[in-house]
């Protein structure tokens, strides 16, 4: 009998799924098969060939937009800044559009953080730099702490006081010589209610106790009440803010950002049929059919994998099919 082994996945928001994240190199592109040698496969080795390629194709990740280096470029000044201090410390803000680079961005924050971390402090036992978290649907002092304990691996009672669990996971983090908060969804933290302001002040205790560098990142920031009463200007005080947004199109200067863009991603593609050059070819097409969102754009290339439409068919043809 053929064992299976089955690949087990833990969630970003994990010491260990973080770690596997951290630990994650860059894909290997696989190699192409002559057309001879692609004739003589079975059918079995020809699905595994094509698995392979769609693997990689969906493990690509871009990471060179202007955005994404501004934000990664200010964290690291940031956390060079705020080292040893206690007062004093200035926080990252990030608020966008879906799909324009938020979580991209604050995660290869850390990955860059705790790799260098690690580089420079071999052989620490017990250290976590980095912890990432997503504030939870209705958020609550309790259910904000657990995150952070959950991420910790610290148990959580169901009869722990929100301040007893907040007091623990503080403790954890300074003796684990956190540097490094990522909280993500930030948005759905609403300063109007009652809840919302406790989960606030809850987030503010750990801001306060732990010498580390925070980053949010959320939803349209500016539309949220996440500013909204004294909470709200103290964070937008305390926090450098950095917006992401669509690729424009209507500058020389923003279009050669968006071509470079697309000709990066064309020198990952993996596929028989495609033409060098062709993607690059309809960057003007690719950008209004995604509207200049990396996400949608990452998703149209990477995981649909199509083929532009011929040289002969209308610029307005609003299908692409795919060619392997």
């Amino acid at each position: 009998m053929t064992s299976l082994q089955l690949d087990a996945r833990h969630p970003l928001a994990t010491k260990e799924g973080w770690s596997l994240f951290v630990g994650q190199a860059n894909p290997e592109p696989p190699q192409l098969l002559s057309d001879n040698d692609l004739e003589k496969i079975d059918d079995l080795e020809r699905d595994l060939y094509n698995e392979a390629r769609q693997d990689y194709h969906s493990s690509l990740l871009l990471v060179a937009t202007p955005d994404i280096r501004k934000i990664i470029h200010t964290g690291q000044k940031l956390i060079v800044n705020n080292r040893g201090k206690q007062l004093g410390r200035r926080g990252l803000l990030i608020s966008g559009a879906s799909g324009t680079g938020k979580s991209t961005s604050i995660t290869q924050l850390g990955k860059r953080f705790q790799l260098d971390f690690e580089r420079r402090n071999p052989g620490i036992p017990d250290r976590i730099p980095v912890v990432y978290i997503l504030i939870p649907p209705d958020a609550d002092p309790k259910s904000l702490a657990a995150e952070l304990a959950v991420f910790l691996g610290l148990p959580v009672g169901r009869f722990d006081g929100p301040q007893t669990l907040a007091h623990a996971v503080a403790a954890v983090m300074r003796r684990a010589g956190t540097r490094l908060v990522l909280v993500d969804e930030i948005h759905r933290l609403d300063l109007s209610t009652k809840r919302g302001k406790v989960a606030s002040d809850q987030l503010k205790y750990f801001f306060d106790t732990v010498s580390a560098t925070f980053v949010y990142s959320g939803l349209d920031l500016e539309e949220t009440n996440l500013f909204s009463g004294v909470r709200g200007r103290q964070i937008a005080g305390r926090f450098i803010p950095v917006s992401t947004a669509a690729f424009s199109y209507n500058t020389i200067a923003a279009k050669n950002d968006w071509m470079k863009l697309v000709a990066t991603m064309e020198q990952s593609l993996r596929l028989h049929r495609h033409k060098v050059g062709a993607l690059l070819d309809w960057a003007s097409y690719l950008h209004a059919r995604t509207g200049g969102m990396i996400g949608s754009l990452d998703q149209l290339v990477y995981t649909k994998r199509p083929t532009m439409p011929s040289a002969t068919a209308p610029r307005r043809s609003p299908k692409l099919t795919w060619k392997r």
